[in-house]
């Protein structure tokens, strides 16, 4: 039995019954040969004034119209089909997130003759993709801090140096490192004990926090009562003023340390090293070579800085 194909009335229903808003655009007049009733209600335009692609491209965001015009122009001159997701421009002067969805109707020679696709809505979609993005940036900085004092953890640290390391050897410029110890912290747990102990961790993050505060500096706990910085594009006499202002900022902080050898006030060690990186050089060295200048702090007394250059 033969089946009768439904006339043009009810396509245009089955086709206006739906959320997708349906469209037309003839290749050759790059103009609008349909577009549903639908778009009406999405964006407020009253569909008769959807004439050319001129009105499709104005009715943009300023931020995708050079991207997602030269894509879709460039798909369907190779008679591809195609779909781009860009922010329409409401009557009302809002932004709403559009899916657009192409089939290129092509001659026999391949070439395009128009244009057919459906608009959908995916305001909500994008809303909720924007939302994870949020989450997975807020645990990724999660997993980049230490716990207790807040500050950037051994994982970034790790990371940033070596990004730092590649840069200032692609650069031929000078990368600095402080490692900073916080002097007989053993004994101020013992004597304070480790509930206060974690509080002066706190304390010494939120003052060394003030010392370097230029966008690409880091300070990161170590590990333990240790801190460290990382210093680009700093040279050794730099650095080495950087070292002043953290002795300088722990004395400002003025917390008590009632069984340092030192001093009644906390003190900190730093071994101080700055490094112009060649190819030949590796990470692995430059950090012995601080940890040692912080060892020889240490073993010349404390409450001071040994620095160098590699």
């Amino acid at each position: 039995m033969k089946i009768s194909e439904p006339d043009n009335d009810v396509y245009r229903t089955l086709l206006e019954s739906t959320r997708a808003i349906p469209w037309k655009i003839d290749w050759p007049t790059a103009s609008f040969e349909y577009v549903g009733p639908q778009i009406e209600q999405l964006l407020g335009w009253k569909q008769d004034s959807w004439v050319t692609v001129n009105d499709w491209a104005e009715r943009m965001h300023p931020e995708d119209r050079a991207w997602v015009v030269d894509f879709c122009v460039k798909q369907s001159q190779s008679g591809i089909d195609h779909e781009a997701d860009y922010r329409a421009l409401s009557a009302s002067g809002e932004y709403v997130w559009i899916r657009d969805v192409v089939h290129v109707e092509r001659n026999e020679a391949g070439e395009p003759l128009a244009l057919i696709g459906f608009m959908f809505d995916i305001s909500e979609r994008k809303k909720t993709e924007e939302k994870l993005l949020v989450m997975q940036k807020q645990l990724e900085d999660y997993s980049f801090r230490d716990g207790l004092t807040g500050v950037s953890n051994r994982r970034k640290f790790d990371a940033v140096l070596d990004e730092e390391w590649t840069l200032a050897r692609r650069n031929t410029q000078p990368l600095s490192l402080i490692l900073i110890d916080i002097d007989f912290f053993k004994q101020y747990n013992d004597h304070h004990g480790h509930v206060q102990g974690d509080e002066c961790l706190k304390a010494v993050a939120t003052a060394l926090g003030t010392v370097a505060n230029r966008p690409r500096d880091l300070l990161a706990r170590y590990g333990g009562e240790e801190f460290v910085l990382v210093l680009p594009a700093t040279d050794e006499a730099a650095a080495q003023r950087v070292s002043e202002r953290v002795r300088q900022a722990l004395f400002k902080a003025q917390i008590p340390h009632g069984a340092s050898a030192v001093g009644q006030l906390l003190t900190v060690s730093q071994g101080v090293g700055t490094i112009i990186p060649s190819s030949t050089d590796t990470l692995v060295p430059f950090l012995d070579a601080v940890d040692r200048r912080l060892y020889r702090a240490k073993q010349g007394g404390r409450d001071r800085s040994v620095a160098g250059a590699a």
